[in-house]
């Protein structure tokens, strides 16, 4: 048996569980089931332990995400449908772009959001989004997954065989996500000024 792990592998192993988590407690919205869903997924992925570190992290994630997609789907099988099946012109949203900017954000604020002193805030901001604008966001935002890749990853996961996701409706579900994501940070920071 072939040994490729080096000194910072344990460091690597640990700095990936700890992404995993953050991913799978922002799509799923719950801390406990999102440790449940990293050690099932660590413990069942079969990565080559001589795979680039970035290879290997991708497959995982990626292993995670379609795991927490299925789980979401399970808990609100009307939840993906819905949304894949809304055509692209009937959803309106304030935000015309799919660049995060147009809600307002630099990419710095959004890494806040994503794993600094904003953490919270963004998790509880996401657990009131529908499971498919949060499933899409996290993809997207957090990811950087472009619409096609995230439509087939919806459409494989979360029971849309009929309906299947397009790249235009996941363009327009992360506009309204990001919609929403822009309210929120103006109410939060109206409720701020006024204390």
């Amino acid at each position: 048996m072939k040994n490729c792990e080096d000194a910072n592998g344990a460091g690597l192993a640990q700095d990936a569980a700890v992404e995993l988590f953050q991913v799978a407690a922002m799509l799923l919205g719950d801390e406990n089931e999102a440790v449940g869903l990293v050690e099932q997924t660590v413990s069942s992925a079969e990565i080559d332990p001589c795979l680039d570190p970035d290879a290997a992290r991708t497959i995982a994630t990626g292993k995670l995400v379609d795991a927490a997609i299925s789980l979401l789907q399970t808990s609100d099988p009307s939840g993906f449908r819905a949304a894949s099946a809304s055509g692209a012109a009937t959803i309106d949203s304030c935000i015309e772009s799919d660049d995060i900017a147009a809600a307002g954000l630099t990419p710095d604020e959004l890494e806040n959001l994503i794993s600094g002193n904003g953490r919270s805030r963004l998790r509880a901001w996401l657990r009131e989004l529908p499971v498919a604008q949060r499933a899409v966001f996290v993809q997207r935002a957090v990811l950087g997954e472009s619409n096609a890749a995230v439509a087939a990853r919806l459409s494989k996961n979360s029971g849309a065989e009929g309906q299947p996701w397009t790249a235009e409706a996941t363009g327009n579900t992360f506009r309204q996500a990001l919609c929403s994501l822009a309210n929120s940070l103006v109410h939060s920071n109206e409720a701020q000024a006024s204390v």
